[in-house]
């Protein structure tokens, strides 16, 4: 799958759709991925993610979406939310997240909460780990029937994510993981990247994947000392790594290291 021109509206289910942000970079990959859902037929939107400012994002945003009636974070970070107040200000809708900090004019969202709008049906999944206030929300036509799951930054459309230490936690991460490849074959709509075929199989590539980082910053303790610096283990267990991430890898590797001495 290959993402579609930047702010250019692009259908990817009859129910959702994403609106590409220029901002890419080593954190965000391509940039940041705005959703809008609406059932076929429905004239209310919802958006999750609007996005960060400054470069005309928001503006094209509302052209696509005149019937706003909700809008929903999937955390807290700045590419993700940082419209978020703006939009309400503009709109008079409601933003809604897992942190207070971040809601706007609504109430917070909590883990299991179901919410009907736009004709569709959307679960709340608490996926905390990303962040501490990581959610997921999966999507459900109006007679109940599962159709995708926008996951955030917990899972993305390519590579792995960053567990960020010391709002991230690792086991919180893994336990997200496991919870999310229970959907099985939902379609996944990542917060940055493509869309995914099977959340079954994405959560379990994490998994695997967070498995095997354990074990080399596992070994690379038993190799350097207990009191080695996250920063040496990312010399050693990333160096294959662009450098422009090892900050975030560094995050990572003290999240393990976290959950290794627990």
């Amino acid at each position: 799958m290959t993402h579609p021109a930047y702010e250019t509206l692009r259908p990817v289910t009859p129910s959702a759709s994403v609106l590409l942000q220029y901002n890419p970079g080593p954190m965000t990959l391509d940039g940041t991925n705005t959703w809008l859902l609406r059932a076929p037929g429905s004239d209310a939107v919802v958006v999750v993610d609007p996005g960060q400012g400054g470069d005309g994002h928001l503006d094209l945003l509302l052209e696509q979406a005149p019937g706003l009636s909700t809008v929903l974070l999937t955390h807290g970070h700045v590419d993700h939310s940082q419209t978020a107040a703006q939009l309400h200000e503009r709109t008079g809708v409601g933003v809604r997240a897992a942190d207070p900090a971040h809601c706007h004019g609504a109430e917070p969202l909590t883990d299991n909460l179901v919410l009907d709008a736009a004709g569709l049906r959307i679960s709340v999944l608490g996926t905390p780990g990303h962040t501490s206030d990581s959610v997921s929300f999966v999507v459900s036509s109006a007679d109940g029937e599962a159709l995708a799951v926008l996951t955030g930054d917990t899972i993305l459309g390519r590579g792995t994510t960053v567990v960020a230490y010391p709002d991230g936690n690792l086991r919180e991460y893994l336990d997200s993981l496991h919870r999310l490849r229970s959907l099985d074959g939902l379609i996944v709509l990542p917060g940055h990247g493509p869309e995914l075929p099977h959340i079954g199989q994405a959560a379990q590539f994490y998994l695997d994947h967070r498995a095997q980082r354990l074990e080399q910053v596992r070994a690379a303790v038993q190799q350097l000392g207990p009191h080695v610096a996250a920063r040496q283990i990312v010399e050693l267990v990333y160096a294959d790594v662009d450098r422009a991430v090892w900050p975030a890898a560094e995050l990572s590797v003290e999240a393990q290291l976290e959950y290794l001495r627990g």
